[in-house]
């Protein structure tokens, strides 16, 4: 609540200090605030910043992220009004002060986006031909899947938004277990659940009903209504950080690529809606940046330019930016690393070459190490501000818990970019199970920075032996030369729910390797 007080301060503070500026250049737009009635005569509370100027006017649509209202992007809406548009933000239905019960970005939702378009156009200078919808977060979310059914909407920019919300809750059948936490509390806090979302969370917590939930976030989710997204043809801008603990990128590369309208994919370091953040205070901000010269160029009708250039932005982790024709040429091969046997004295095996045979190693089920994903949004999130990865002592890996497999050292850096690929061999397994996989970079010193990690759950009917292949998520990352890539396997990581019982065992065996799209 804290928090949350204080991000509508500073944005307020924000458009106080611009204001004297904005006068200097021009009359200072116009902000009221006002109910707009949503659907089924449901009271949704909303802000209208609009130019001075006289004229029809291009307009944009913030509904507002999960946890917070309309005064999110205040800051912004004075920006974008002095560039020429109508900027209408509002607190989606069972948040804050406005009314009904949260629908998670349901069908009733998509109905009030409908509803404050419609407002929009009947009470301000807003052109209908020129409607676009944006937000981050929960807004991002519900503009992306309202673009499938208003066909007003001609233009989108979805920044830290989910484009499968199955893939966000169950990732290769594994729950994430704090961001699904941090939804819940936000919901009860701030907002009114009502049975629906509470009965889903409860479900998901319990690991019950999944074909019900999944049934549910599926309903949900912008790649479940892709082609009329295509058939609508909106021009689709989506920005996301490499480290979205809450919607993990790889779901977006997949939807992108069948995306055919206009489009434009930006991912950044970061945490989920940390890469924004402090635009939404007002400050300089390469996504907002992106956002002002999207709908200049799709709504505005000025030419920025930015329809030419290649719609694959990329800020690597450690390196500078890239630009690419397509997802697909961030890669020019794929190395495989295959995964030898554990030397007795040091506890580790070698990654590389072909995978070895003849090999196990035995993992305790359900027990931690030091290699973990780390705390949803801090971690990722305070390495967007200070530009290092999380790290860890890599000889602080518990050899007993974890399988632990280093590469040689090379001369030359080594370029990751793209989605790594990682196959095991299991045998003597349970019915069900879960391993987590960590690649790092691991320097001559013992220091390990994480590149990219994912879970994997396997869940059968018998015990026995299984392959498992899981992506980890994407990632774009120079390995220093001299430096060794890393591969940690444990069966535990407080981010995510597990499927294994305390005293059994996972055992890694021969065969196994990982893929890694290099450039």
């Amino acid at each position: 609540m804290k928090a949350l007080s204080a991000i509508a301060v500073a944005v307020l503070a924000a458009v106080t200090l611009q204001a004297p500026a904005q006068a200097q250049a021009a009359a200072a737009p116009m902000t009221r605030f006002v109910d707009i009635t949503g659907d089924g005569g449901v009271d949704l509370k909303a802000n209208v910043v609009a130019p001075a100027t006289a004229g029809r006017h291009p307009a944009i649509v913030f509904p507002s992220s999960w946890g917070l209202n309309d005064l999110e992007y205040l800051a912004q809406a004075n920006t974008l009004a002095n560039r020429g548009y109508v900027v209408v933000s509002y607190t989606p239905r069972g948040w804050w002060a406005s009314g009904g019960e949260i629908d998670t970005a349901g069908p009733q939702d998509l109905a009030d986006l409908s509803k404050v378009i419609d407002w929009t156009i009947a009470n301000t200078a807003a052109d209908p031909a020129r409607i676009g919808a944006a937000g981050v977060s929960y807004g991002a979310g519900i503009s992306l899947l309202g673009s499938a059914f208003d066909r007003r909407i001609r233009a989108v920019v979805m920044m830290s938004g989910w484009t499968d919300l199955v893939y966000s809750l169950y990732g290769d059948n594994t729950r994430h277990q704090q961001s699904a936490g941090l939804l819940s509390l936000a919901a009860t806090l701030l907002g009114h659940p009502g049975t629906d979302l509470s009965g889903k969370l409860a479900d998901f917590n319990a690991n019950r009903n999944v074909e019900q939930v999944q049934a549910w976030a599926r309903a949900r989710s912008a790649a479940t209504y892709l082609d009329a997204i295509n058939a609508n043809r909106p021009a689709v801008m989506i920005a996301n950080a490499w480290g979205d603990s809450f919607f993990p990128p790889d779901q977006l590369v997949d939807f992108f690529g069948r995306l055919t309208t206009p489009k434009r994919l930006e991912l950044r370091p970061g945490d989920h809606a940390i890469a924004e953040f402090t635009g939404i205070l007002g400050l300089p901000n390469d996504a907002w940046t992106s956002l002002y010269r999207w709908f200049d160029q799709y709504l505005a009708g000025v030419d920025t330019g930015i329809g030419a250039e290649p719609p694959v932005q990329l800020q690597p982790l450690n390196a500078g930016a890239e630009r690419y024709a397509n997802w697909s040429a961030l890669n020019t091969a794929t190395k495989r690393y295959g995964l030898g046997s554990i030397r007795w004295l040091d506890g580790t095996g070698l990654l590389g070459g072909n995978p070895g045979t003849g090999w196990s190693k035995t993992l305790p089920g359900d027990l931690d190490t030091v290699a973990n994903g780390g705390v949803v949004l801090l971690t990722n999130g305070v390495g967007a501000f200070t530009g290092q990865q999380p790290q860890i002592w890599l000889p602080a890996v518990d050899r007993l818990r974890a399988g632990v497999w280093a590469a040689e050292r090379p001369s030359t850096p080594t370029k990751i970019r793209g989605i790594p690929k990682l196959h095991l061999n299991l045998t003597g397994t349970a019915a069900k199970g879960t391993v987590v996989a960590y690649l790092y970079d691991l320097d001559t010193l013992g220091n390990a920075k994480l590149i990219t990690h994912a879970p994997v759950t396997w869940l059968g009917t018998a015990g026995g032996s299984r392959t498992v292949d899981v992506n980890l998520s994407a990632t774009a990352y120079d390995v220093p030369a001299g430096h060794s890539l890393t591969l940690v396997v444990d069966t535990a990581d407080p981010l995510y729910y597990d499927e294994n019982t305390l005293g059994g065992t996972v055992t890694v065996a021969g065969g196994s390797y990982v893929d890694v799209p290099i450039r």
